[in-house]
């Protein structure tokens, strides 16, 4: 698949002014632009891979318009780039308005309390939708100004065509698990009430 060539030139200039939101040992690959529009680079790491005929760039706007229409808040992606080097690729999107739930633990006075009821009510939904998000964690979930959850950073995400088994669903939180024991958090979030949430309002319970 063919997108629009942006040059070596044509970036520079969009990144005038821009702002570095995340990096990885290769270098800067999230912006945040001058308009407040972000530029995402997705690099494919071997020349010839999967990911020659389905990009990462292309699953990222694939995802956002399947769950935009499934009703799921996220990022909305407006120009899809293919860049110099051949093994990159970049998405202009605009960003999903909101904090994450890291950024909204980190304020003086937050309570998990007030807020896992509708974290479950989401990660009951996705797996409902058969939606399996192997990075779903406190970073990737945003609540918007409504006061609904979103997600963002969907490129790593399945859409099947029925709910999630209890093994799919039991694995995907233990990606949210994993993240937990990563940052540092698994003791100030309430793992184990949600959970037990999870367990209680699954398939096949009222």
């Amino acid at each position: 698949m063919r997108y629009p060539k942006l040059s070596n030139a044509e970036l520079a200039r969009l990144l005038e002014g821009a702002q570095t939101l995340e990096a990885d040992s290769h270098g800067p690959k999230v912006f945040r632009l001058r308009d407040g529009s972000f530029l995402k680079l997705f690099r494919r790491k071997r020349l010839l891979s999967s990911a020659f005929w389905a990009p990462y760039s292309q699953r990222f706007c694939d995802n956002a318009a399947r769950l935009q229409q499934l009703g799921i808040p996220t990022l909305t992606p407006e120009r899809l780039f293919q860049l110099e080097s051949p093994t990159l690729t970049a998405v202009h999107y605009r960003p999903l308005a909101g904090l994450t739930l890291k950024q909204l633990s980190e304020q003086p006075g937050f309570d998990w309390q007030s807020l896992l009821p509708a974290l479950v009510d989401l990660i009951l939904r996705l797996h409902a939708l058969g939606i399996y998000f192997r990075s779903l964690h406190l970073g990737n979930i945003v609540q918007t100004p409504e006061g609904t959850l979103g997600l963002i950073d969907i490129s790593d995400m399945r859409f099947y065509r029925r709910a999630l088994g209890p093994a799919l669903a039991r694995r995907n939180l233990g990606h949210f698990q994993r993240y937990l024991r990563r940052q540092a958090l698994e003791h100030s979030f309430p793992f184990d009430a949600l959970r037990t949430a999870l367990a209680h309002r699954g398939p096949g319970r009222s």
